[in-house]
């Protein structure tokens, strides 16, 4: 699964994992992306959406 946002572009981000020795080893941050269903062009549709843009959509009333 792509995990990047269809509408914001939002992926992976990375940094790093610290121990309480203050050793460092890679990881990623992954976005909360959900599959939903939206009409585009009066045809219903499914998309993955990070959780900021379905908040904001759902405020917006256009969902």
């Amino acid at each position: 699964m792509s995990f990047r946002c269809e509408v914001c572009g939002k992926g992976p981000a990375t940094g790093n994992n610290v121990s309480h020795s203050n050793h460092k080893t890679k990881r990623r941050f992954l976005p909360n992306i959900q599959k939903i269903k939206a009409e585009l062009d009066g045809k219903p549709v499914r998309i993955k959406i990070c959780t900021k843009c379905l908040k904001t959509l759902k405020k917006k009333g256009d969902f």
